[in-house]
């Protein structure tokens, strides 16, 4: 069926620059461990898992497409990364609500960091 919402998502992206993409991967990221949050909090676990799940795919994307020799921050980025993906996968594990708080902690201020860049 089709469903114009999905075909503009679609060519949003497909039309994005890399700056943009970046912070619709993040805005992304940001929604789904709010929905996660929410999920676990209200003992949907299933729910916040596949929340949690997505969140995961969009990090390890995120690390694939680091390139750590382009700036001196890398690295230390892709530790964000690493540390981030572990905490997801504990707290999709345990279903613990507050270690996703905390994640989203971290990814916030990334996330407007980035927005700022683009904007450049």
């Amino acid at each position: 069926m089709y469903d114009v919402r999905t075909r503009y998502l679609a060519d949003a992206v497909a039309t994005a620059g890399p700056a943009k993409l970046l912070t619709m991967l993040y805005d992304r990221l940001l929604l789904d461990l709010d929905r996660a949050e929410v999920r676990l909090r209200a003992g949907d676990r299933v729910g916040g898992t596949s929340q949690l799940g997505h969140a995961q795919e969009i990090v390890a994307e995120l690390m694939a497409n680091l390139d750590v020799d382009a700036w001196d921050g890398a690295e230390r980025l892709l530790s964000v990364y690493t540390f981030l993906l572990s905490e997801l996968i504990g707290a999709g594990t345990s279903g613990d609500a507050d270690r996703v708080a905390a994640c989203r902690g971290v990814v916030a201020p990334l996330a407007e960091t980035w927005r700022e860049a683009a904007a450049l």
